[in-house]
């Protein structure tokens, strides 16, 4: 065999098999020992399997489709009013009733169940508008137990917000004993036998509290839950009815902004019966039961005891707890107890209220918290609520350390104005921002000290100086120029620089506040319109936003009277152009309205050369009706007479309309005693007045000789007057009775 050749070079070696990689042995510490004093709560057995979306399960799918019906229907009825017309004896709600029954048929054992479901909820809240008085009780009683989980749900808790809503018109009748219920559901809840284990359904006011003794526990945690606490401010509101009266509270009391846009997308919300059934017809501004006052003040003592200082004034600055604090803070003023030892105002303003009660031995430090409250766009709502509700010693203190000689930074800062517009000092306000004033650009302050000044009716002339300051108006000359400056918002040398910027809406509120004030402070407005040209006030007149100054001058009670009919010469002339526009139509019936005969005259005289452009007007031909030329140039004293009548209180008319008609049964009765037929009473009547009148052309007939029966005519209400004998009586009258109209034919 040949020899092998063999390469130079090194061998190679074979290459291993691959392996797993041996992992070597973590050695983790040895568990912590938990400490005996730690021990873990036992999970509630009813409560282990809960989903938090659907707490009390789901309902089922042919229910929600049911109810989806049920929604349909609903809307289609609160889109449109029940027909009143028909039958006397028919009711037009019946039809609706029966449904609604229906509903509440399908609802009995499943209100927890719709309350949270996303669908359901909004159907179970637009019928809570149509249920009555009874149905409202049973539905608020079949979620007793659970409101603690309801309110804090997505979902159901706008449905127990707007249950809270309609149930005070409920409690507004319990309390003057005028429960409704209706016939229908007074005879479904009839059928079922009363048993022992059910006993006797409470009154709303019984229930409501029952909620409240329910929610109490809980309370300082749905405070501050993004969906409990409309719920509570619902509540609230309900408890205290007066808090919707103040500013400052009213507008906490609805819902989110979000959730008021959706829900206004949703239709509206309203009873689908005519009557007075749940449909809200009763005012709900009534005297809240004591027990009412009583569960108010609870839920501020089970703040006070839950949270401390600190964490009342966290509440503050929260989104979310803010306007629940601020309704509370009403409530404790409401109830007098804001000087009530660590009272939840003292917390707020660190210690102001407790101060104001002990000897002043030294001005107290000022708080940073305090001045983050006045600057901060959530928390300064509730400071404005602080200083018109807090008592008068302490707002002293609150002045004094937080806003005087600091006036005119807050002035102008954009949210501490807001505050400075509810806590001012009128004269002290007006003293301080004297040079201060044409340099702010926000009418907030200002306006805020012009209606204060109105109110108390004083400090007049030292608010027309801050206004003649505020636009820089110095001559008499210049002040004629106070309203167009005013209405664009622009000095005087801002004005005459450029005139072409629009009027503006702070503008024409300040001009109206200052209508308002007494004389002769109000005089500078009146002077000022009535100095301007021809020109410039049809254009104020045209104006939707100007237009409103105009208005109010003729409905101040402080504009004199003579200031207000020399305004309204000044159309004289020119109202067929002042009424050839949609706003100025408008401000033509303001002035007609408000004029005597007198003037009326002369407006309608000095119209007569126009007459044919009025009637081309689209907008004049509208107030043209309200002159009739045509009687004033043929007949003035009438005309003169029918403006007297009509500007004239129609004592005699509301008289006239005061007496109410006679009742339908007490004219279906009359119909019955008289045994005539409807048909033959109506032609028997109409064709009876005929022929009485032929009848009184004829002689009367002898006394000797009584008048045949076959010529007799039948009266109208005779009881036994028919058709045809009111026929029979025509075909026997003389030729002679008939009308003369014939014998005028020959000639």
């Amino acid at each position: 065999m040949p020899k092998e050749l063999r390469k130079r070079g090194k061998k190679k070696k074979p290459e291993p098999e691959w392996q797993p990689p041996v992992q070597e042995p973590v050695h983790e510490p040895p568990p912590k020992e938990t400490p005996s004093w730690i021990v873990s709560a036992p999970k509630p057995e009813d409560q282990e399997d809960v989903n938090p979306e659907a707490p009390f399960g789901y309902v089922e799918v042919d229910v929600k489709a049911y109810f989806r019906t049920v929604d349909i229907q609903i809307r289609d009825w609160q889109n449109t009013t029940a027909d009143a017309t028909g039958d006397e004896d028919s009711d037009p709600n019946e039809e609706r009733r029966m449904f609604f029954v229906a509903a509440l048929t399908e609802m009995g054992g499943k209100e927890k169940q719709l309350a949270t479901d996303p669908d359901c909820s909004l159907i179970l809240e637009r019928m809570s508008y149509s249920m009555d008085d009874f149905v409202r009780r049973v539905f608020v009683d079949s979620l007793i137990g659970s409101y603690d989980v309801l309110v804090k749900h997505r979902f159901a808790s706008h449905v127990c917000q707007t249950l809270f809503t309609v149930a005070a018109q409920t409690v507004s009748r319990e309390h003057r004993s005028t429960l409704t219920l209706a016939p229908e559901t007074r005879a479904f809840y009839q059928r079922f036998p009363e048993s022992s284990d059910k006993g006797e359904l409470r009154t709303l006011t019984q229930l409501i509290i029952d909620v409240c003794e329910e929610l109490l526990p809980v309370f300082p945690s749905l405070v501050m839950n993004p969906f409990a606490s409309h719920v509570i401010r619902a509540l609230l509101l309900l408890l205290s009815p007066n808090l919707a009266t103040s500013q400052e509270t009213a507008q906490h009391t609805m819902r989110s902004k979000k959730s008021a846009a959706w829900k206004a997308k949703q239709g509206p919300l309203k009873s689908v019966f005519n009557d007075s059934q749940g449909s809200g017809a009763d005012a709900v501004d009534h005297a809240p039961p004591e027990v009412f006052t009583h569960a108010a003040c609870k839920f501020v003592e089970a703040l006070r005891s839950a949270l401390g200082d600190n964490e009342t004034r966290a509440l503050a600055a929260d989104k979310v707890a803010s306007p629940t604090l601020q309704m509370l803070l009403a409530v404790e003023a409401d109830q007098q107890m804001t000087e009530d030892p660590d009272s939840l105002m003292d917390r707020v303003l660190v210690g102001l209220v407790s101060a104001s009660r002990e000897p002043p031995a030294s001005a107290p430090v000022q708080s940073d918290y305090l001045n983050t409250l006045l600057r901060d766009p959530t928390s300064s709502h509730l400071l404005e609520t602080i200083v018109s509700r807090c008592p008068a010693p302490a707002f002293s203190i609150l002045w004094a350390t937080y806003f005087k000689n600091n006036l005119p930074r807050i002035a102008s800062h954009p949210v501490a104005n807001f505050v400075l517009a509810k806590a001012a000092q009128l004269r002290e306000a007006c003293a301080e921002l004297h040079n201060v004033w044409p340099k702010q650009s926000r009418t907030g302050v200002l306006r805020a000290a012009i209606d204060r000044a109105a109110a108390l009716k004083a400090c007049g002339s030292e608010i027309i100086e801050a206004v003649l300051s505020a636009f820089r108006i110095e001559s008499a000359e210049e002040r004629t120029l106070l309203v167009p400056c005013m209405l664009r918002l622009q000095t005087l040398p801002e004005y005459t620089a450029a005139k072409s910027d629009e009027p503006k809406v702070q503008g024409a509120v300040l001009l109206q506040s200052l209508l308002r004030l007494p004389e002769p402070h109000n005089q500078l407005v009146s002077d000022s319109l009535n100095s301007l040209s021809p020109e410039d006030i049809l254009n104020i007149a045209h104006h939707a936003i100007s237009s409103r100054v105009l208005d109010a001058l003729l409905d101040s009670p402080t504009v004199p009277l003579k200031a207000k009919r020399q305004f309204v010469l000044s159309f004289l002339g020119r109202y067929h152009l002042l009424v050839d526009d949609r706003i100025g139509s408008r401000v033509g019936d303001r002035c007609w309205a408000f004029c005597d005969t007198y003037l009326k005259e002369k407006i309608a005289r000095s119209l007569i050369p126009h007459e044919s452009f009025l009637a081309a007007s689209f907008y004049g031909k509208f107030f043209a009706r309200n002159l009739n030329l045509y009687l004033l140039q043929r007949r003035p004293d009438e005309w003169r007479t029918m403006q007297t009548e009509r500007s004239r209180p129609a004592e005699s008319t509301a008289v006239a309309v005061s007496a109410p008609p006679a009742p339908a049964e007490n004219k279906k009765g009359k119909r019955k005693r008289e045994g005539g037929d409807e048909i033959d009473a109506l032609f028997g009547a109409a064709l009876g007045k005929k022929v009485r009148k032929a009848a009184l052309v004829e002689p009367a007939p002898a006394k000797a000789q009584p008048e045949p029966k076959a010529k007799s005519l039948p009266s109208p209400a005779s009881e036994d007057a028919g058709l045809a004998d009111v026929l029979g009586a025509i075909r026997a009258a003389p030729e002679g009775s008939g009308k003369a109209h014939g014998k005028r034919k020959g000639r």
